[in-house]
């Protein structure tokens, strides 16, 4: 009989983080969902997490290790979006998105890591974005911080590989959750802008809006985590993994012209 994993989910009270939980519940794996409601779900113990907050993480790491003695697999899927141009977004929400979508992410791998290098294992799965390689106009600073996560991934997978600790970056493309409407969204200075502002976030939501059901995405990170030999990234969608080829073989200046045409223009 295959053992229970103990298995952390920052950001697991809705969209991609949710359906993550529910899928390792699903599998028969002890699933701890975190998250700053601390909603709970059948099968899932929630636990009231500001990722936000290094006092928060080590305080629901803490209680896990105490309860369950270790940690074999942690998701950072914790995060949100900001919408405006780059000159008239305030930087405080610049900073206050990282905070959530990069350090946040830091603190608690930074929390579990310990744990993980004296049982000589694990796995730490960072969501990360298609926007990470491929930045859209008008989300400069959800882009920024999401090619963030990918880079310290790689740093981090191999600084832990010496001590059987895989770590890889998701890029999930357009998926269609609660994300969209809860993305804080400015359009000061849109008449400056002739109005691209709205125009290209409203492109942007639609295609959200008609993006992968979550669940695609958990299936995705299930599969990951059943793997012996682990990639350092993986994009979710098969024609996203085909844009992201794209983008590395073409020049810059064209993949960015392209941008433009599609979300700028």
């Amino acid at each position: 009989m295959k053992e229970r994993r103990v298995v952390v989910i920052s950001g697991g009270s809705s969209g991609i983080g949710k359906s993550i939980a529910s899928v390792f519940s699903e599998a028969g794996d002890i699933v701890y969902s975190l998250s700053r409601t601390g909603k709970s779900s059948p099968g899932i113990t929630s636990l009231s997490t500001d990722v936000t907050s290094a006092q928060s993480v080590d305080h629901a790491v803490d209680m896990i290790i105490r309860q369950e003695k270790r940690i074999d697999i942690l998701i950072n899927c914790a995060g949100y979006g900001i919408s405006g141009a780059i000159e008239f977004t305030d930087i405080e929400d610049s900073k206050q998105l990282f905070e959530t979508d990069f350090w946040g992410m830091v603190r608690l791998n930074a929390a579990v890591i310990p744990y993980m290098r004296t049982n000589n294992s694990g796995l730490i799965i960072n969501i990360s974005s298609v926007a990470a390689i491929l930045p859209i106009p008008f989300q400069a600073y959800y882009s920024a911080a999401k090619a963030a996560v990918t880079n310290y991934t790689l740093s981090l997978a191999n600084e832990l590989k010496p001590f059987s600790i895989h770590v890889c970056a998701v890029q999930p493309g357009d998926v269609s959750t609660g994300f969209t409407s809860a993305r804080k969204k400015s359009t000061k200075g849109d008449d400056v802008y002739n109005g691209r502002i709205h125009k290209s976030v409203g492109r942007m939501e639609n295609d959200e809006q008609n993006g992968m059901d979550p669940d695609v995405i958990a299936r995705s990170v299930m599969h990951i985590a059943e793997k012996t030999r682990i990639h350092p990234v993986y994009t979710a969608g098969v024609k996203y993994r085909f844009f992201i080829l794209l983008a590395r073989v073409l020049p810059f200046r064209f993949v960015n012209w392209v941008l433009y045409q599609l979300y700028a223009k």
